[in-house]
């Protein structure tokens, strides 16, 4: 199984994507790591690579029969698309998961105060294009709760689509 996670960052989506890939045993790719390391030892612009190698990565460990959990942004239809792409080629169901944080001050409060690599500024991540979800998509909000609170609503949803929760 791939679940695919999106949303902007600051959301909590790397928090509850750790989680959830705790809680199932499963492959945590993230590709702001990817991207990190393909920066550190390149003064050229990356571009979509850190997408495609997550897309490869993901792959190899589908095919060796593990679940994995896909942290990204996530941003647009193509990817979202390609990551549906991984799955049908493994053979594996897939799953969407928008997460979202609803209280603006929260968010941003979470936004300026994170400790990475590429740190974006509040009007850069409410700027990104995110491109509305079209499919059937599981959304989480995180605004005021516990990753403990976000993770038990999504494995909830997660087996109440007939897939492993556990």
């Amino acid at each position: 199984m791939l679940i695919i996670f999106g949303g902007r960052s600051g959301t909590g989506k790397t928090a509850l994507s750790r989680a959830l890939a705790r809680h199932l045993d499963a492959v945590h790719v993230r590709i702001d790591t990817i991207e990190e390391a393909i920066a550190n030892d390149s003064s050229s612009s990356i571009g979509g690579v850190g997408y495609r190698v997550g897309y490869a990565v993901a792959e190899d460990n589908l095919r060796l029969g593990r679940i994995v959990v896909a942290d990204s942004v996530n941003p647009l239809d193509v990817t979202r698309d390609a990551w549906r792409s991984v799955a049908d080629r493994a053979g594996v169901p897939s799953i969407e998961v928008e997460i979202v944080c609803s209280d603006t001050v929260e968010h941003r409060r979470r936004v300026e105060q994170r400790v990475v690599v590429q740190t974006l500024s509040w009007q850069e991540v409410v700027a990104r294009e995110i491109q509305p979800w079209t499919r059937d998509h599981i959304v989480i909000d995180t605004a005021g709760r516990t990753i403990e609170d976000c993770l038990a609503q999504l494995t909830a949803a997660i087996a109440a689509r007939g897939l492993p929760a556990s």
